[in-house]
């Protein structure tokens, strides 16, 4: 199995779900809450947003193949994608774009549908990089190994959330801040090379 592959993916995971960025949404989310209800958010969010990353991980390719859209296609247009949200999480966009959810939806019982689940975890970045990187996967092995990384961030998801109170008061605003910069760095490098390997695909590269 490629070392590298599995590097590539989990970077790409983790910097597209962002679980970092995600736990001062979560906070805001349940605000008052104890940690019991937290912790039924938190186990609710993370296992439908496995479902619905699962589903288009082994089903969007059949679902692209039907409308009649290629798969270097998709992953031009899924580094195009990723390449925007790395553009949010640099100038801040996306933090202010989850905190209006969080505003919008603060009245709700309970958010680990929506927002926590969708879009904030299985939002469309992360939904582009599971087809890719499925596409990428060469045989069983490396598509379980998949998998096997989603269940690894998702897992870090999780365990943010149930630390959010801890996080919160160890990283602070300019902490948090600081990991989301060198994130969307890291994801805007990543983006470009889906956009190369698509075009390799399709020949418009050596």
């Amino acid at each position: 199995m490629d070392t590298a592959f599995l590097v590539s993916a989990f970077a790409t995971l983790f910097v597209v779900i962002d679980p970092v960025g995600l736990t001062p949404i979560f906070i805001a989310l349940t605000p008052g809450a104890d940690s019991r209800h937290r912790r039924g958010v938190a186990l609710r969010a993370c296992l439908i947003a496995l479902l619905v990353l699962t589903l288009f991980t082994f089903f969007g390719t059949a679902v692209l193949g039907f409308i009649g859209i290629s798969m270097p296609a998709f992953r031009i247009a899924g580094g195009i994608l990723l390449f925007l949200t790395a553009l949010d999480m640099l100038f801040e966009r996306r933090t202010k774009r989850r905190s209006d959810k969080a505003d919008d939806d603060d009245a709700l019982p309970d958010p680990s549908v929506f927002p926590i689940a969708i879009p904030l975890i299985a939002g469309p970045g992360a939904i582009a990089s599971m087809i890719l990187l499925a596409g990428r996967a060469d045989g069983a092995l490396e598509m379980t190994a998949v998998m096997g990384v989603l269940l690894c961030v998702l897992a870090l998801v999780l365990l943010l959330f149930l630390s959010a109170g801890l996080v919160e008061r160890a990283l602070g605003g300019i902490g948090i801040t600081v990991v989301t910069r060198l994130l969307g760095m890291l994801l805007a490098a990543l983006s470009v090379q889906f956009v190369i390997d698509g075009l390799r695909d399709v020949g418009a590269l050596a």
